[in-house]
């Protein structure tokens, strides 16, 4: 959309002598393009009627020639036009109406964007490309096929021997910028040319220079025309920064700084949280945006509270769609909280579920004041806006059933089911494949105890019914939820906090003949004490009613400890902020014409905007993390330690992670090249057919492009671009010796799917399920607040009167529970413009001009509704116990394709909510 205020203007003439004295002065001055941009004679033409007027002379041109700046012509010359879509704002106010209809008035006169058109050809008198100008059009815009898109167009006589254009340039007159979609330059010989933008175009009052756009066609740098070889390295360092100064909204640099605000030490020290990015908090780098620091903390960085919006570069905001959808999630998920904050305000305090029945109403009647909490608090008055609140609440706020209970109420009680998510729920990448006894960790003993796990052979032979551990371990039968080490370095700190016990867990679960896994023994741990140098305690599903809560309370706390650590690690660091520095490196190294550049682009789309959504108030410090899971203020160190420990770019690759669990081997006879150890391992048997095709993809488009030898380890922008990952963007990790070299054809394309199968793939499958799983709390609790009673304790009496009491007062209070309820139901929400992997054909087709590469994404998208198929046909399958069965939910998860809303299925390419 065009909106700015206008100069006022007096007389043709007038604007040409103002335009003729702009243009000399759109682009830097400091490059070798800008020079030639400044030698080139120009001759700006704009219609007046029957007379042709120039900056410097009245000229006899053709009708046709309406409004071009061109270049001299040697012998001849031809017409050619351009058309340019804009795409204005779906919601105007009435003011951006009335401003809309001043520009067009004003460009009827041939005042408000210049193009200018560089050629792949060198002009010999300048030794720079061959370039024409000319302003939009003076005339209204024409209406495209889309309501939102608007066509301008703008003419341009250029020599015969003028080459085909590579490049376009673009400055803004206008106060406010405007989104380009494309411009499609007609009546070149070869056809027309298509320039694909969807980008913001600065206004130039905010940045003098011009944009530049790039034809529709993939070179290596290597292989760049030379009329825009100079465009092509003066784009790169135009999103690059002196790491100085604070970044503006219109702004588009790319830069890397630390995990330095998350904390807000001007509220106090309690809100004080450490730099992540160091060598004690080692973390992947995030976008900079240059705010000041603090005065209370010189290292921690002035925050930026909603609604005021953090700075990423401007093509990585959302787009209005896609801001619609995430503002009516974020309205909802403030209203689900207002109303049980005001009730528990009324109420006294922020009170507890007490029946199972109190939860079954958010569902059938949403989330209400209670008359008799009204009448108790008969002298508070509640105000009209509160009233009102209430009204919307009522009418509005109830939430969706979630799809674990909605086909069996009662399958969460279950031991098979507690096992299933394991593998087929919203966190199926932490299970491994137990390979001996005795467990041991890797923790310092004179600090937290034995490394020996208290789970010993007798323990386990007692639930294996005859087998022997040697015999179970040996058919691969035995596996391990294994939280121990993770947490039990937190875990004093994190049971000093108010409303918070925990206990480090370790979980091991037989693969039974029938195919079907279960929990067999849970090991809980504390620190030690004097006088418990072990503090480790076991628990069995046992035979009788007391024994039954006692396990239900075990299993209760190990599904908030895997709700943690899905939320913190897998979800969090291995998705979200590991994948930020792969972008920002494309975006600073690799030119969008790069052939990698544009692989990559689709899976870039929204991330960096929803990380720095999160920084803002789900991951900081007082944030939704730390209010409703069990490490509090400690969650983001947890995260920051597993990074430390685990996180390796090589094992994010879906075979190379399963293979590290022992849950497959090496098989060169399977697609994937690997063989999983349990069949019927839903997120791994899918995840493995979604793996294949993007490796498949991925390999054929780098063959293609990538033909000659030594051509990756001579491509200075993809070196680059990988040396900068590595050693900027998971700086703290620079020196590890896993990483992967980058010299052949091999090595490019396992980079590469692995990058794309995290933002795709991996993120769907632990993103999507979040309230599906998560939304019935007692299925996977975010936080215990009782540790489990035994024999002797004060509330052990208590728990054998009444133990569903005492297992629901031990889960989230409600106010917790329904806020972070409503957030899971934001994060499991596909926005109405999300990009899934299986259109990938049509979103690429619009930026590749090579009909063999077109070919690879259509099939690409063909294989992906093969495999749509394939996993519709598994779910159907009745020998598949952890996807079919009475009540069982299927898995869907990894299905490419969905609806928007919430789901449960679809793979957008990018990590987009």
């Amino acid at each position: 959309m065009l909106t700015s205020q206008p100069r006022p203007f007096t007389h043709r003439r007038s604007e040409v002598n103002y335009f003729a004295g702009k243009h000399h002065r759109l682009t830097r001055k400091t490059t070798p393009f800008a020079g030639f941009r400044r030698r080139v004679p120009i001759r700006a033409v704009i219609s007046g009627g029957d007379n042709k007027t120039s900056a410097t002379d009245v000229v006899e041109k053709p009708e046709e020639d309406n409004g071009a700046l061109v270049s001299s012509s040697k012998s001849g010359s031809i017409n050619v036009k351009a058309v340019i879509s804009i795409r204005k704002k779906m919601k105007e106010r009435l003011t951006e109406k009335i401003e809309d209809q001043w520009e067009l008035f004003i460009n009827g006169i041939g005042k408000g964007i210049l193009i200018q058109l560089v050629s792949e050809e060198i002009d010999p008198g300048t030794k720079s490309g061959k370039n024409a100008e000319s302003f939009v059009r003076g005339w209204l815009p024409k209406p495209s096929n889309d309501p939102y898109v608007v066509e301008y167009g703008a003419d341009f006589t250029v020599p015969r021997d003028f080459g085909r254009p590579g490049a376009i340039l673009i400055t803004n007159f206008h106060d406010k910028e405007f989104f380009l979609v494309e411009v499609v330059v007609h009546g070149f010989s070869e056809g027309p040319s298509f320039f694909r933008a969807d980008t913001w175009i600065h206004s130039r009052k905010d940045n003098p220079e011009s944009r530049i756009i790039f034809k529709n066609q993939a070179y290596l740098p290597s292989q760049t025309p030379p009329g825009i070889k100079d465009l092509r390295r003066e784009d790169l360092l135009s999103l690059r920064s002196n790491g100085k100064g604070e970044r503006k909204l219109h702004e588009r640099i790319y830069d890397y700084d630390v995990y330095n605000d998350l904390g807000n030490p001007v509220k106090g020290e309690d809100t004080v949280r450490p730099v992540l990015g160091n060598e004690k908090w080692p973390y992947p780098r995030r976008c900079r945006t240059g705010r000041p620091h603090t005065k209370e903390d010189p290292f921690t960085e002035t925050r930026v509270e909603k609604p005021h919006p953090v700075y990423v570069p401007r093509d990585e905001t959302f787009e209005e769609i896609k801001q619609n959808t995430f503002s009516a999630g974020r309205l909802k998920a403030v209203l689900h909280n207002l109303i049980p904050l005001i009730a528990s305000k009324l109420s006294s305090s922020d009170i507890p579920f007490t029946n199972f029945s109190d939860i079954e109403k958010l569902y059938n009647d949403g989330v209400l004041l209670k008359e008799e909490d009204q009448k108790e608090k008969k002298n508070q008055v509640l105000t009209n806006v509160m009233k009102q609140v209430l009204t919307v609440g009522d009418k509005l706020l109830k939430y969706d059933t979630p799809a674990i209970i909605k086909r069996d109420r009662f399958a969460w009680l279950r031991d098979n089911e507690f096992a299933r998510q394991i593998l087929a729920g919203v966190n199926p990448v932490n299970i491994q494949l137990l390979e001996g006894l005795p467990i041991l960790s890797t923790l310092d003993p004179a600090i937290y105890g034995p490394p020996e796990s208290a789970i010993t052979r007798e323990i386990l032979e007692k639930e294996l019914h005859g087998t022997t551990v040697e015999q179970a371990i040996k058919d691969k039968r035995l596996f391990i939820l294994d939280y121990h080490d993770m947490l039990l370095p937190f875990m004093e700190k994190m049971n000093s906090l108010p409303g918070r016990k925990a206990y480090a867990s370790r979980t091991v679960l037989y693969y039974t003949n029938t195919g079907i896994l279960r929990p067999i023994v849970i090991e809980l741990s504390l620190p030690p004490t004097p006088s418990s140098p072990s503090n480790k305690r076991i628990f069995t599903h046992g035979d009788h009613a007391t024994t039954y809560w006692i396990w239900k309370l075990a299993k209760a706390h190990v599904c908030s400890n895997d709700a943690g650590v899905h939320q913190l690690v897998n979800h969090w660091l291995r998705t979200h902020a590991s994948m930020e520095p792969y972008i920002i490196a494309t975006h600073r190294q690799l030119s969008s014409m790069h052939p990698v550049h544009k692989l990559l682009h689709p899976h870039m789309r929204y991330t960096m905007e929803i990380n720095a959504l999160a920084r803002q108030s789900l991951i900081n410090g007082g944030g939704i993390i730390e209010a409703c899971f069990s490490p509090g203020k400690y969650a983001m160190e947890i995260s920051s330690a597993a990074y430390k420990s685990m996180w390796r770019f090589d094992m994010e690759a879906l075979p190379a992670d399963l293979i590290r669990r022992g849950m497959a081997v090496e098989d060169p006879s399977m697609p994937s090249g690997v063989k999983l150890v349990i069949e019927d391992y839903p997120y791994a048997a899918d995840g493995l057919l979604i793996w294949s095709a993007i490796k498949e993809l991925v390999s054929s488009y780098v063959d293609h492009y990538y033909s000659q030898p030594n051509s990756i380890k001579y491509d200075v922008e993809l070196q680059s671009w990988w040396d900068e990952i590595k050693n900027k963007g998971h700086h703290d990790k620079r020196n590890e010796p896993w990483w992967p070299n980058l010299a052949t054809k091999e090595d490019l394309s396992g980079i590469l799917t692995t990058m794309i199968w995290v933002a795709s793939g991996q993120h769907a499958a632990i993103n999507f399920g979040q309230y599906p799983f998560g939304g019935y709390p007692p299925n996977r609790p975010t936080l215990m607040r009782k540790l489990i009673p035994q024999e002797g304790d004060p509330d052990y009496d208590k728990f054998l009167l009444n133990p569903e009491y005492t297992f629901l007062t031990s889960l989230p209070t409600q106010l917790q529970a329904t806020k972070v309820m409503a957030v899971q139901d934001t994060l499991s929400t596909h926005s109405a413009d999300e990009e899934y992997i299986n259109q990938l054909h049509d979103i690429q087709r619009l930026s590749f001009n090579d009909p063999e590469v077109q070919e690879l994404f259509q099939r690409f998208s063909t294989k992906l509704e093969e495999i749509e198929l394939i996993i519709h046909r598994r779910n159907k399958n009745i020998k598949l116990k952890n996807r079919n069965g009475a009540g069982v939910p299927p898995y869907e998860l990894l299905l490419p394709s969905s609806a928007p809303g919430v789901t449960g299925r679809g793979i957008p390419n990018s990590i987009s909510i």
